[in-house]
């Protein structure tokens, strides 16, 4: 593990999110609501 980390993080960048907040937690929602329809 270190070995890859040491070759895959020699010039890491910040993660920027490309959707909204609200559409991501909607997703989300939607998902949960499946999953709990199928229990």
């Amino acid at each position: 593990i270190q070995h890859y980390l040491d070759n895959h993080n020699q010039n890491p960048q910040v993660f920027v999110w490309s959707a909204p907040v609200e559409r991501i937690l909607a997703k989300i929602a939607k998902c949960k609501e499946a999953s709990d329809a199928l229990h």
